[in-house]
């Protein structure tokens, strides 16, 4: 299950529900452990082939390609940069403030127009429960790994 909660936007004076995350972020090794159970490689082969992954996406990316995992999505640079008014000022180191990763989700289903699609990684039949912070356990609610082998730079327990 999925968990929402209500924001005020108070530039607009509405109020909006806006999707939450609970707990630690899943770490590769928890991934790697599901994914060796689902087929015939084992965990120290998925291991590996994750723990290569980001570096030949980014090789790829930085030769100006985009990357597409079936399944997943594309991913590709971005650029945040500053304008100038006039050409000549035009100075790539300059303006570049930074570079950024864009993903973009696999769609599934019809993709002419009036069709519909969905995205791939976004599940059907979700099942959205408002949060409630009184009922957060104080593990921060994680049903696998307890997160000691956490590889994001250790975010809390809370919600985002």
């Amino acid at each position: 299950m999925a968990f929402y909660k209500k924001q005020f936007n108070e530039k607009f004076g509405v109020y909006y529900p806006t999707a939450i995350v609970m707990g630690q972020p899943v770490p590769t090794k928890t991934v790697a452990k599901r994914l060796s159970a689902m087929c015939t490689v084992t965990y120290a082969d998925v291991m590996a082939v994750l723990g290569e992954l980001a570096g030949v996406m980014a090789d790829y990316m930085a030769q100006g390609k985009s990357v597409r995992l079936d399944g997943l999505g594309t991913f590709r640079l971005t650029l945040k940069t500053k304008g100038v008014e006039a050409e000549e000022d035009f100075d790539f180191q300059k303006q570049v403030r930074a570079v950024r990763v864009q993903f973009v989700p696999e769609r599934e289903g019809a993709q002419t127009k009036g069709s519909v699609s969905t995205r791939s990684l976004v599940a059907s039949g979700i099942e959205w429960l408002a949060y409630d912070q009184a009922a957060e356990t104080p593990s921060g609610g994680s049903d696998s790994d307890s997160g000691e082998d956490n590889e994001d730079g250790g975010q809390s327990g809370a919600p985002l």
